[in-house]
């Protein structure tokens, strides 16, 4: 089961929307870089994830997209048809 929006950033998924909650992906630098990492599940039986309450600070979201950049996986290639 998916978000109801999944949030990409530079090509990476980063995290999504989960019921009017912006969730994160936990690698360590958006641990590292959230004052009070708080961990939610985003729906039952998924891996928990970080909450992002600051969504209103446009600073904070880009500092902390940037920081997590380098920690998230690349994309898989697409399958050809």
């Amino acid at each position: 089961m998916m978000g109801e929006f999944i949030i990409y950033y530079k090509g990476k998924i980063i995290g999504g929307i989960y019921d009017d909650r912006l969730l994160v992906k936990p690698v360590q630098s958006a641990i590292n870089y959230m004052p009070n990492p708080v961990y939610e599940l985003p729906y039952d039986g998924a891996k928990e994830m970080l909450l992002v309450d600051d969504v209103d600070n446009k600073e904070f979201l880009i500092g902390l997209f940037d920081a997590m950049y380098d920690d998230l996986p690349a994309p898989k290639p697409k399958k050809k048809k």
